[in-house]
């Protein structure tokens, strides 16, 4: 079995593996952190609506038909 000290290649992926690791958190915290702070933007600016009612009492025809 060889000894783990000649296998520098295995310790470069090692270590290219940890650094990803490293920058993926690091990245992933800063975007947080940026995210926190930030007034929170509306994507689409908002517009009056109109709402319309229409009111059915006891005596109208709509009523008398459905019943």
């Amino acid at each position: 079995m060889s000894d783990w000290t000649n296998l520098w290649y295995v310790w470069l992926i090692l270590l290219m593996v940890f650094l990803l690791l490293l920058c993926g958190v690091s990245a992933s915290c800063i975007k947080f952190c940026c995210r926190k702070k930030r007034l929170p933007v509306e994507t689409f600016p908002r517009h009056p609506c109109d709402l319309t009612v229409m009111g059915i009492d006891s005596d109208s025809t709509a009523h008398s038909t459905v019943t």
